[in-house]
């Protein structure tokens, strides 16, 4: 999930009415991407998103991920020409795979406080942050965009190859929330948004491309808010933010709406583009992919997300593992997330990440891609024993059983270009 989805006014719509409320050369294949296990899923229950006839009606070669049928490239158009289009101008992805959530009640703001390290009290309405689900240990249950609409009404967006563990977390604590003294105010509701689409239109001219399409005054989203917007006769939910690195936005779309909206976005220079430039434009912008980057083994102090934890909460400390989290943040973790530019051959997923002169494991690779578009290099994020993780550090992977020349290098690999307003 983007770091940075990952606000303002609401059209006329009550925050009271149940409304949505919201905000992953040549032609590869699945063993081209930084992805590990979630793209090998092979299933005969796959699911399908509201776009999969469209993407068949527009040459997309499926594949499974994530428990879905989504497209990993589109016709003769290859992954690398794919990520430099969105790179130069504009692509668009379908991301109607991620599980789209409502959280309402008037305890709402702490029971996802209790569920998450992030200062939510002080999210400004309409504006989102990144955070991250964590179990009892610290560990990543899953990573996760928040939007706040009101105190009492929130939309949640978590990640498709984590719907079951995810659900099934949200309602167990639910229903201990809602049964204890801590919701003497209210309870707390959750409503998953079954067959909602979410596009993400991404790329320098994924701007001008959507004003040209609505009345509504792009310029007053900045990165990381949303508002309600009209789209060809549509009340959608924009959000101004991605997975990519660049400017873009990502539109939740009512149920049966999703195809059209496709199709009127779909119009020159805008191009369709699937999981394999998805893959390389994350990776290049320094995002976590869950199961691969993340985990429940993994806190977020240890893949550098200290700064989704709120001054507050540390004080407070009374979110779930914050005894995990607050030790690692006061001591200090026993690894890192870090990038790497690896010489010579590309390091993929599970590499060993190796001390140059004692060839001591220190580390494993968790996303690596051969020769990165925007780059140019091969580039690869894993984690390394701390003291190893220091910008500028000489590393070896272990590649093809030959240790390979690798220096940990700052993450994002390219420059963002989020829009924040006029300087």
């Amino acid at each position: 999930m983007a770091l940075q989805r990952r606000i303002l006014p609401t059209l006329g719509k009550s925050l009271h009415t149940p409304v949505h409320a919201s905000w992953p050369c040549a032609r590869i294949g699945l063993r081209g991407l930084a992805t590990k296990s979630e793209g090998d899923q092979l299933t005969t229950a796959l699911r399908k998103t509201p776009l999969y006839d469209f993407h068949l009606k527009h040459g997309a070669k499926m594949v499974p991920f994530a428990g879905y049928h989504m497209p990993l490239v589109y016709g003769d158009v290859g992954q690398v020409a794919s990520h430099q289009h969105v790179r130069q101008s504009a692509g668009i992805f379908d991301v109607g795979h991620m599980v789209q959530s409502n959280f309402r009640g008037a305890t709402a703001t702490k029971f996802l406080e209790w569920l998450t390290p992030s200062s939510l009290s002080s999210l400004e309405p309409y504006s989102s942050t990144l955070s991250v689900l964590l179990n009892e240990q610290g560990g990543i249950i899953d990573d996760t965009v928040i939007t706040k609409h009101a105190p009492d009404a929130f939309y949640v967006v978590t990640n498709a190859g984590r719907r079951e563990e995810d659900l099934a977390w949200f309602a167990a604590r639910l229903e201990e929330w809602n049964s204890s003294e801590r919701a003497q105010d209210g309870p707390v509701e959750h409503e998953m948004l079954e067959g909602w689409g979410l596009l993400a239109l991404q790329g320098p001219a994924a701007a001008d491309h959507l004003q040209a399409l609505t009345s509504y005054d792009l310029r007053a989203l900045t990165f990381g808010r949303s508002a309600f917007v009209p789209l060809e006769g549509a009340n959608v939910h924009v959000a101004r933010g991605g997975y990519t690195g660049e400017d873009g936005f990502e539109i939740s779309i009512p149920p049966g709406q999703t195809a059209f909206l496709a199709s009127a976005l779909l119009r020159a220079p805008v191009q369709l583009a699937g999981l394999g430039a998805r893959d390389s434009l994350r990776l290049e912008a320094g995002m976590c992919l869950y199961g691969n980057d993340l985990d429940e083994n993994t806190t977020p102090v240890e893949a550098g997300l200290s700064w989704v934890i709120g001054k507050d909460r540390r004080a407070a400390g009374d979110f779930i593992g914050a005894e995990k989290v607050l030790e690692q943040l006061k001591n200090g973790p026993p690894r890192r997330r870090v990038g790497l530019i690896v010489e010579d051959a590309p390091a993929r997923h599970g590499a060993k990440i190796l001390a140059p002169e004692t060839s001591e494991e220190i580390g494993i690779v968790t996303s690596g891609i051969p020769l990165a578009p925007t780059v140019g290099k091969n580039i690869a994020m894993g984690y390394v024993k701390s003291g190893f993780h220091k910008k500028g550090t000489l590393l070896s992977v272990e590649v093809r059983k030959k240790a390979r020349a690798a220096v940990v290098t700052a993450m994002p690999f390219v420059t963002t270009r989020y829009w924040r307003g006029q300087p």
